[in-house]
């Protein structure tokens, strides 16, 4: 799932940034190039027929762009297309560039309006790889004409465009330090509003106690020894994981808290949490990205589970290792229909489960982490242990 507001930002600023590209490039190159040569004291300096066939060609490629654009906007891909942009124009720019002034006929000169643009307004992509890009693009373009038409006063342009980068640069670090106090600032109100959420639900389902929390903390550290879920998405992985039962405050306490075997009936009902979770947290921005976590961490590798019966990978990676963790957590902790069992028996089972119930490729992971995941569980009933006695205490 995409995260809607900040692909339509990327949209916008594509747009800005596209607009004010066209505009000084038409205004300023056509102008410069076309136009100037043919007054009277510049007489001397037009331009010959070759040079007029690579600018058309150089316009009639940057114009082309233009439904490249609208391609990738509709593929919801608008990031791509500034990148394409100025590689296009740095291309074609350095090909007519070295053509005219290669050989030594004209004294070489710069001061191209849409380079300033390019490089003073990158970063509002907020983007270093761009910023980059733009940077050492334009610098190797001027080096590069530099070794053709060997004139030392290519340094000067070169000087300008490094000037100019630093301003850029004090700019993009500027609104990049903003954006990560902002970022940090969301992430910890969203993290009270998860814990008082899973509060919440442990209230309605005592049993649970501690439940949600131990299922995140094993299934992260699972998720990051397989290397398969990028470390920036890593903490929104970590609230879902929190909410993945979050379903079950729509279950009757009946149901929950029933000693005993549930009939086939309370099970069906118990079956419709994942749907109703996934439903609850559809459009919180962050964790929907992840709600997969939510709302298929039932499901089995052998297409045994539910809500829709995945098969196989056909389960999100992040879902199935959510099952495994939760899988663990269910078995070493007490509930009101069983007691806990030993973390001995809990490993025994998982590695029973591999092909069937879990990935057989997250089971073997799940063998180097086994360790770390029971140093998890002691620490909580360490930390949560009331004084009274240990009720959740797996032998």
């Amino acid at each position: 799932m995409k995260n809607t507001s900040l692909l339509h930002e990327e949209k916008k600023a594509t747009v800005l940034f596209m607009a004010l590209f066209y505009i000084v490039f038409f205004l300023y190159d056509i102008i410069y190039y076309n136009l100037f040569p043919f007054l009277p004291w510049m007489a001397d300096v037009i331009p010959d027929g070759i040079w007029y066939l690579l600018s058309f060609i150089k316009h009639l490629v940057i114009i082309c762009l233009i439904p490249v654009t609208i391609y990738f906007f509709k593929k919801g891909k608008p990031d791509s297309v500034k990148f394409i942009l100025v590689i296009t124009y740095l291309v074609t720019n350095l090909i007519t560039d070295i053509y005219y002034y290669f050989g030594g006929s004209e004294t070489y000169s710069s001061g191209n309006l849409v380079e300033l643009v390019i490089i003073l307004f990158s970063p509002i992509f907020i983007n270093k790889r761009f910023f980059y890009l733009v940077t050492v693009g334009l610098v190797l373009k001027y080096l590069l004409v530099g070794v053709f038409i060997q004139d030392p006063v290519i340094l000067f342009p070169v000087g300008i465009v490094v000037i100019l980068a630093g301003i850029a640069y004090i700019l993009l670090h500027r609104i990049l330090n903003y954006v990560k106090a902002l970022t940090l600032s969301y992430d910890e109100q969203l993290a009270g509003l998860v814990k008082g959420v899973i509060a919440t639900l442990e209230l309605k389902d005592p049993y649970t106690r501690g439940h949600s929390e131990r299922v995140a903390e094993y299934a992260m550290s699972l998720a990051k020894a397989t290397g398969e879920v990028k470390e920036s998405e890593l903490p929104h992985f970590y609230y879902a994981c929190l909410l993945h039962d979050i379903g079950k405050v729509n279950i009757p306490d009946t149901i929950l808290a029933k000693y005993g075997k549930l009939t086939d009936e309370e099970y069906e009902v118990i079956k419709t949490h994942p749907v109703v979770g996934a439903k609850a947290v559809e459009d919180v921005e962050g964790i929907a990205d992840h709600i997969a976590v939510v709302y298929h961490h039932h499901e089995r590798w052998d297409g045994k589970g539910y809500p829709d019966g995945l098969v196989g990978k056909e389960t999100p990676i992040t879902a199935r290792i959510t099952a495994l963790a939760d899988a663990f957590d269910a078995m070493t902790s007490t509930r009101s229909y069983r007691p806990a069992l030993p973390y001995e028996e809990a490993y025994k089972r998982i590695l029973e489960g591999k092909g069937s119930q879990f990935d057989p490729k997250l089971v073997e992971v799940f063998k180097q982490v086994y360790p770390d995941w029971i140093t998890i569980s002691k620490q909580y009933l360490k930390d949560h242990t009331p004084k009274e006695g240990r009720r959740h205490e797996n032998p």
